[in-house]
């Protein structure tokens, strides 16, 4: 059953309503604009929002013949605001950016309204999408805690009915952890995947595209106009032996009967908290009732250094990204313009040497490889998001401890909402793969989704 509310429907809803007339974009739009007013006192997603230049938008996408209309016609998207629009100003959440307009589209953003997107606006960041300060966005669930960071308006105007998708960027957890405190699906996929043109660099090394929606049947239909491919069946990704719970070829049919699944609870697992704790029992109880065979597993010992390499890289590459950001960080008042963090970047605080840089990016490298065999020997890895649902508090964003290993070593991971902790706040699992192994992720996460959102224990409010 599709929701009577427009803003309510799913990207591939909302198409599948813009194809057969039942709905045009501008009633569409004005749906969406209307919630947004509604809710943004509460919520706060939005950095930049025009609504005449989006109903704008909407009336000419209208006036397209459709035989001439892309493959996203009409849907809207939320832009997080380190990421280029050539129509709306990038402040990046710093005072050095203020009303900023560069004028151009990031590649991203050049892909989405050429497949006709409805751009609505830019959603607010951490500062350069790189600290953990929060900005003034609200977990739309309860005004009280945090939704997440750095992607913090992208996760909550989707989690709020606000945008059907949103672009978001992750350089530990910054996808990931916003989906879960949000209830929403994400995909950070393979490192450079989708093209990083036109956003802010904090590291090269690390820095990915990712894409939130309400459904995985969203994030395949954005990865179609992504280009996301895999190697064209699974016995390229299998190394000759296909899993047990995969069918056959790019787009074959997953069932869960007989699906083999991997649960790991990565070095950090200390830190877990009841609420994730108890979800991911309850997901492999999930996945057996489900008829498929769940192991835990232990990654090599080597991977326990994961965390601290990918803190040097990360530091060590913002010495150089924010360079030019401290050159100019006071102003005329000599008022400091640049996070202290970011100033600790760049004057080497804590003191990493060439020797260490090196050392970290090299150990990094060569483990990915080994992390891609292990996760081939399954149709999917389960681990953690997040230590658990959304603390109180709006000066951070949260601990991104679950999420930035994986982002090291470069894998896809989705984000699957469906399960809650003390306070009824959601919490997501994340579903991880190898390398380029993006495609054969989401087909699994359709399934395994399906099943968490029916019997995972955590319903949707709002």
């Amino acid at each position: 059953m599709e929701p009577e509310e427009p803003y309510r429907l799913t990207a591939t809803q909302a198409v599948s309503r813009f194809a057969d007339g039942s709905l045009t974009v501008e009633a569409y739009a004005r749906s969406i604009l209307a919630r947004i007013a509604e809710r943004d006192d509460a919520v706060r997603a939005w950095a930049y929002l025009d609504p005449e230049q989006v109903l704008a938008q909407a009336r000419q996408l209208d006036q397209i013949p459709r035989d001439q209309r892309g493959p996203l016609h009409g849907v809207s998207v939320a832009v997080k605001d380190v990421i280029y629009t050539k129509d709306m100003p990038t402040e990046h959440n710093s005072a050095l950016y203020k009303g900023s307009k560069p004028g151009v589209d990031a590649g991203s953003v050049q892909i989405l309204r050429i497949a006709g997107a409805l751009i609505l606006g830019k959603t607010r960041t951490t500062e350069f999408a790189a600290t953990t300060r929060g900005p003034a966005t609200r977990n739309p669930h309860d005004p009280l805690r945090t939704p997440g960071g750095s992607s913090s308006g992208s996760g909550a105007a989707v989690g709020d009915f606000q945008a059907a998708i949103a672009l978001g960027t992750q350089t530990g957890g910054s996808m990931i952890r916003p989906a879960s405190f949000n209830g929403v699906y994400a995909l950070k996929p393979t490192w450079n995947s989708i093209t990083r043109e036109g956003q802010k660099v904090y590291s090269l090394l690390f820095d990915t595209l990712g894409l939130y929606a309400r459904s995985v049947a969203d994030l395949e239909m954005l990865a179609d106009v992504f280009a996301l491919a895999d190697d064209d069946d699974d016995d390229a990704l299998d190394n000759g032996e296909t899993n047990s719970g995969s069918g056959g070829g790019q787009g074959g049919e997953f069932v869960l009967q007989g699906a083999r699944f991997a649960l790991i609870k990565t070095p950090v697992w200390p830190q877990a908290g009841a609420g994730t704790i108890a979800a991911m029992d309850k997901a492999a109880s999930l996945l057996r009732q489900h008829g498929a065979q769940v192991t835990e597993i232990s990654l090599p010992a080597e991977l326990d250094q994961v965390p601290e390499w990918h803190r040097v890289v990360l530091h060590s590459e913002g010495r150089v990204s924010f360079l030019p950001d401290y050159r100019c960080r006071t102003g005329e008042d000599h008022q400091l313009l640049l996070d202290d963090f970011l100033v600790g970047h760049v004057e080497n605080r804590d003191r990493i040497t060439r020797r260490q840089q090196l050392a970290a990016w090299d150990g990094l490298a060569a483990l990915r490889p080994r992390v891609d065999e292990v996760a081939r020997g399954f149709d999917a890895v389960l681990a953690p998001s997040v230590p658990d649902e959304a603390p109180l508090g709006l000066e951070s964003t949260g601990s991104a401890a679950f999420n930035a290993m994986w982002t090291a070593l470069h894998t896809p991971v989705i984000n699957l909402p469906g399960f809650q902790g003390a306070n009824g706040m959601p919490i997501g699992l994340s579903l991880v793969g190898p390398r380029y192994g993006d495609r054969r992720l989401l087909r699994v996460a359709q399934v395994v989704g399906e099943v968490f959102e029916r019997e995972g224990g955590w319903t949707r409010r709002l």
